[in-house]
């Protein structure tokens, strides 16, 4: 695992250099392609996953732990749509890229249990899944750089809706399935048992699975936000609020 792991980061980083000297000189329009393409790709790569999971991990049994509504997920659908959206609320899915996708492109990368369980297929899709986000990150922060300072506020109101449907989804699973080893955790923030992410089950056993999820949403938000205030200092700090 950790050669492995290793391998597969040193990949992920040397691909987001090159990314990042490719996007510098490119205008807005291009970059908005190309998110759209890297998106469209993401989502191709998605329904093979859906695919692959229901034939040969789940032996074509319906299952919703892989289900495409995680915290990393949404990078998929924002690359894609985000060309489509105009003013603030592209400001916010670009921001939404560069902060909260960021963060658990980050996290899935530097703790990668999940992905190595699964089978070479499903272990290549991910890594390549992320690196991908953080591509997709730093195209948004090169666009917004071309523009007025960006706001974080809006992209927080857009995650919260976010973690709203995945939660949806949660319940929905839990009444249409019943079954836990099939049921999904979108956002890890199921109300029905506690968390499947290492430490923060730890905690959820501790004080409970309700303050353990507030306390991993506050965690998200910070981070992220953490994460906004980097790079407005380093690109941002000189041009104007919107």
């Amino acid at each position: 695992m950790g050669t492995l792991h290793l391998i597969f980061v040193a990949l992920a980083v040397a691909i987001n250099i090159a990314v990042f000297y490719y996007v510098r000189d490119k205008g807005e329009d291009h970059l908005l392609n190309l998110l759209w393409v890297l998106g469209l790709i993401m989502l191709i790569a998605e329904v093979f996953k859906q695919w692959f999971c229901y034939k040969y991990i789940y032996g074509e049994q319906i299952s919703l732990i892989y289900f495409p509504w995680q915290l990393c997920s949404i990078a998929m659908y924002l690359s894609f749509a985000v060309k489509y959206l105009k003013g603030k609320s592209q400001d916010a899915a670009l921001v939404y890229l560069c902060s909260f996708s960021l963060l658990g492109a980050i996290m899935a990368l530097a703790f990668p249990g999940g992905m190595l369980l699964e089978g070479s297929v499903f272990m290549i899709h991910s890594f390549i899944y992320h690196a991908l986000i953080i591509s997709e990150s730093i195209i948004a922060l090169e666009i917004l750089k071309k523009r007025e300072r960006p706001s974080f506020l809006p992209s927080l109101w857009l995650f919260f809706i976010t973690a709203a449907i995945a939660e949806s989804i949660n319940v929905l699973g839990k009444l249409i399935i019943n079954d836990p080893s099939r049921e999904p955790e979108m956002f890890y923030i199921s109300p029905f048992y506690p968390t499947s992410q290492p430490i923060l089950s730890d905690i959820a056993g501790k004080i409970g699975m309700l303050p353990e999820v507030v306390l991993y949403m506050c965690s998200l938000i910070l981070a992220s936000y953490l994460i906004f205030l980097a790079e407005d200092r380093a690109f941002f700090s000189n041009t104007e609020k919107s």
